[in-house]
């Protein structure tokens, strides 16, 4: 893994249910960890469903440690250059336990 790569900032979010005085529950984020990613293009690709819509989607490649080996794609998201991306799939990259490769999409607004 080249260190020097790792030059770009993210933040891992995490959410937690929050319920009202009636009931109803809300997701709240918040700040898991930070730390260094490499970052490339993921597919961009179109997916039909109403309509066509593009999807922008990106890989993060983080070094490995005991936080980043804990995040799972329903409860954590990252955020990067004021924009969220929501975690697809996650692959330890060699079982090595050296990086961690996140493919994401972009939240919607």
């Amino acid at each position: 893994m080249d260190i020097a790569a790792l030059n770009c900032h993210i933040i891992i979010q995490k959410s937690t249910s929050i319920s009202d005085e009636v009931g109803n529950y809300t997701l709240e984020w918040s700040d898991y960890f930070s730390c260094y990613a490499t970052i490339s293009n993921g597919t961009s690709g179109e997916t039909e469903k109403a309509a066509v819509t593009e999807t922008e989607s990106l890989a993060f490649t983080v070094r490995y440690c005991k936080k980043a080996a804990a995040v799972n794609a329903t409860q954590y998201r990252i955020f990067f250059n004021d924009k969220a991306y929501n975690i697809k799939s996650i692959e330890n990259m060699g079982f090595k336990k050296k990086s961690l490769k996140f493919r994401a999409e972009r939240e919607r607004a």
